[in-house]
């Protein structure tokens, strides 16, 4: 990055109001709510949140959004994970990285998996269906379309569903990857290597 301070800083969880939380509750089905509440580390992303919280409206919409694409995707976790890394890798946006490099491990992805994500599709020992995903995030990064020898390896593997909601995860992370970027967000102490 070549700014070296948020261009649109966070705004502190303090002066964040009923929009901003309605904003965040929109991200997550009631029952992950709840559990955010009762948990005593409260919310994670806080330069996330906070930035977004700049813009409630525009938080409470996209968010709307994304809870899809984490809760209730039609591909597993793994698979969303693998997706979010290869963007974040693709995009060089450190912060998706790191957020995601947790959210990977929880999903079950290994410190080795993480590692030939940053490499891609061409590293050793992918499944034929990881690796087709590995692609897919490529050529839809590079080109906005999945080529057709990578759609048929997918589509051997994944529904219809499946197949849309891997293009949508592409591009909400893409999106977010432009975002953070752009806007500066910095690490979270917690991200910090």
């Amino acid at each position: 990055m070549t700014t070296t301070s948020p261009r649109i800083p966070p705004l502190p969880p303090d002066q964040w109001g009923d929009d901003v939380r309605a904003g965040i509750a929109a991200l997550r089905p009631a029952s992950a709510t709840q559990e955010l509440r009762r948990s005593k580390g409260g919310p994670k992303g806080l330069n996330v949140l906070g930035t977004l919280a700049q813009h409630p409206t525009l938080m409470h919409a996209y968010h709307s959004f994304n809870g899809h694409i984490l809760y209730t995707n039609t591909l597993d976790a793994r698979q969303r994970e693998l997706l979010v890394l290869r963007v974040a890798a693709r995009r060089g946006a450190e912060y998706e990285w790191a957020q995601h490099v947790h959210i990977a491990r929880d999903a079950g992805l290994t410190d080795d998996e993480i590692g030939r994500i940053a490499v891609g599709a061409q590293a050793a020992d992918w499944s034929p269906l990881d690796g087709a995903m590995l692609r897919a995030v490529d050529e839809l990064v590079a080109d906005a379309r999945i080529t057709d020898g990578t759609w048929s390896d997918l589509a051997r593997e994944l529904d219809r569903h499946q197949l849309m909601d891997l293009v949508f995860t592409v591009g909400a992370y893409d999106l977010l990857a432009m975002a953070f970027r752009s806007f500066g967000v910095e690490l979270d102490e917690d991200l910090a290597p």
